[in-house]
């Protein structure tokens, strides 16, 4: 069904560790204004009545009543059942609090809650980055087709979400995707969203910084030295998003291993893209060792930037040509290049969980 045109509102919400985006979506498009709240994650009490009050707000503003919520939280949960708990980002929730059921009473709604990546990545892939990439090859006259997409957000926290084949990979214990866990590459005692978060760049810039400041710098602090905005110490900011880049194309290494998909990263720290993607794409297109010493290619495929002009042009035209079927004057096409792509979100992060919230909820609905 194209969700496109479709007339019934679904109320959703971007759940993040610092901030509450609340949205009413129709046919994948907003309605009215997106409402932000703070999360208050530490704070129970205070968490629970700004997600009322966010999905209240925007009730009060639409033509019509929605058909349902749905919506994003940062981290493992049983989502089928709408239960909340032990999230890193948001502590209040530990040991269990049934959110759904609560919202279900409260607004006589359903109401589907599922992870912020997973949401992130459905959105790309319906109306985002994989139609995008997909309609870019066939204008290039190019047969290749992509229909698996992982999606990674890089914030507060590293989170990723999968698609495969128009489906959202939930996992059996919904936890699929759970890229934050990898082991970090840089330090292999710790997780990889050690080194790929907001407090990563932070933790190295100051590690290494030799200016003072009177208070901790923001990576967009950090973005903003390397753009020649800010005094700051140019060495450790840029070591602050190469090092972003090497541990987070080191996990998505390990991951597009199993998944052979394109790749879109969305989040506060994809805006710095340029000053960590030539270190993340290092590692990708990078070697590993045999036990006898010598190398080999890091992955099976090639990956390319398609942020960068140079590096898309290849993406699109591969190495197309025709091959003669043996015993036979027929020619077939043959393209020997394996390749994916890694871009930037199409919709902007919080648009796309809100688009994934949206079709989630009314597919559910009309199985």
């Amino acid at each position: 069904m194209d969700y496109r045109n479709d007339r019934r509102i679904v109320l959703t919400l971007d759940a993040g560790g610092t901030n509450f985006v609340f949205s009413a979506i129709r046919g994948m498009e907003c309605v009215g204004e997106q409402i932000t709240l703070p999360s208050n994650g530490d704070n129970l009490a205070k968490c629970l009545t700004g997600i009322v009050e966010g999905f209240e707000r925007l009730i009060h503003g639409l033509p019509e009543k929605p058909v349902a919520i749905s919506f994003a939280f940062p981290g493992p949960a049983d989502y089928p059942n709408g239960i909340i708990g032990d999230l890193g980002n948001l502590p209040a929730f530990r040991g269990g609090v049934a959110l759904g059921p609560m919202l279900e009473d409260r607004f006589k709604l359903p109401v589907f809650i599922n992870n912020d990546g997973d949401l992130f990545a459905y959105g790309e892939a319906i109306a985002g980055f994989l139609p995008h990439v997909n309609l870019m090859l066939a204008q290039a006259g190019s047969q290749k087709r992509y229909r698996h997409l992982l999606g990674i957000t890089l914030g507060t926290g590293f989170g990723a979400g999968l698609v495969i084949d128009g489906n959202l990979f939930i996992g059996d214990n919904s936890a699929g995707a759970e890229i934050w866990l990898i082991r970090n590459t840089i330090d292999p005692d710790c997780f990889a969203e050690e080194g790929a978060s907001i407090r990563a760049v932070q933790r190295v810039y100051h590690t290494y910084c030799k200016h003072h400041h009177e208070k901790p710098l923001t990576p967009k602090d950090v973005f903003e030295i390397l753009e020649g905005r800010q005094i700051g110490d140019m060495v450790a900011a840029r070591l602050a998003f190469q090092t972003l880049g090497v541990v987070v194309g080191d996990a998505i290494a390990n991951a597009v291993t199993l998944t052979d998909s394109l790749v879109v990263v969305g989040g506060g720290l994809a805006n710095a893209w340029k000053h960590f993607a030539p270190a993340m794409i290092s590692q990708l297109n990078g070697t590993i060792a045999r036990v006898d010493g010598t190398r080999v290619d890091r992955l099976e495929v090639k990956v390319f930037d398609l942020e960068d002009a140079a590096q898309r042009g290849q993406f699109l035209s591969g190495r197309q040509k025709q091959i003669q079927v043996p015993h036979s004057n027929r020619m077939v096409d043959y393209d020997p290049m394996k390749r994916i792509g890694i871009g930037l979100s199409r919709l902007g992060t919080s648009h796309a969980v809100a688009v994934g919230a949206y079709v989630y909820a009314l597919c559910s609905i009309d199985k």
